[in-house]
């Protein structure tokens, strides 16, 4: 049950709210298919992106385009997973699936589907339970399934596991690398994570705010290391180098360095 993916252009888009400029002169192709991250501060437009993306803002200047059609309101070409599953609780979880479905939606294809993206995220058995009864982690997947669900063009994704413990979150971004090569959708992924973003994405683009406070895409990296990606593969630490400097993170030493030093 791959998606359609898409492709997205934002062309010169600028988002100001009041006197204050959060977005300035963004320019993005996004090819269909391709998984491209942000990164950047704080305050620096991620999200604010997505959200133009998806229809939910509107640019003050520029144009967003899906497949060569212009973005006017909600879209239903893109879906987006946020930080916290937004489930209904009282709903179970393929219920809540289910609540993703294109609009006119025959019911055994609608069961089939979700049953099947249920399946994806390794929820298959859990279909009965409330969100109530899983832990964060399941919730989240549920929540990418209800997305996925939609069969969307677009997917995106506003750091969706940033409130989850470590080790759920290595084994989220596994899943969320192995559920983008089923579906095949465009994604766009927000993240602070800046190993997360070079485990994940095919680019990532580094958003930086100027002096006024108006953010623009600062630099480009493809990362074109084959997936799935071995978190040990020494190219994914140097490009995490790389960016941690492109983002003026200094970084630490690492514990044989420091033994090394204290010698």
């Amino acid at each position: 049950m791959s998606t359609n993916p898409a492709r997205v252009a934002l062309r010169g888009v600028d988002r100001t709210f009041g006197t204050h400029t959060v977005l300035h002169e963004v320019d993005i192709e996004i090819e269909p298919g391709e998984v491209v991250a942000l990164l950047g501060s704080s305050g620096s437009g991620k999200s604010t992106l997505l959200r133009l993306i998806a229809g939910l803002d509107r640019p003050t200047d520029g144009r967003i385009e899906i497949d060569g059609e212009p973005v006017r309101g909600v879209d239903p070409r893109c879906a987006m997973v946020f930080q916290e599953p937004r489930l209904l609780p009282w709903r179970s979880l393929a219920a809540n699936v289910a609540f993703g479905l294109p609009a006119g939606t025959e019911r055994a294809k609608g069961s089939a589907a979700v049953r099947h993206w249920l399946d994806v995220v390794g929820l298959g058995e859990f279909g009965n339970h409330r969100p109530r009864q899983v832990s964060g982690g399941m919730a989240q997947r549920a929540g990418l399934a209800r997305a996925l669900a939609r069969r969307p063009g677009v997917l995106l994704l506003d750091e969706p596991l940033a409130s989850l413990d470590a080790l759920t979150r290595l084994r989220m971004q596994d899943l969320l690398d192995a559920v983008q090569q089923e579906a095949g959708t465009t994604t766009v992924l927000v993240t602070h994570d800046v190993e997360e973003a070079v485990i994940l994405a095919d680019r990532v683009l580094v958003l930086r705010a100027d002096a006024t406070g108006a953010a623009g895409i600062a630099a480009t990296y493809d990362v074109t290391i084959p997936k799935p990606r071995d978190r040990g593969d020494p190219r994914i630490t140097v490009l995490r180098d790389r960016l941690l400097d492109e983002l003026g993170v200094p970084r630490r030493a690492s514990a044989i360095e420091e033994e090394a030093t204290a010698w």
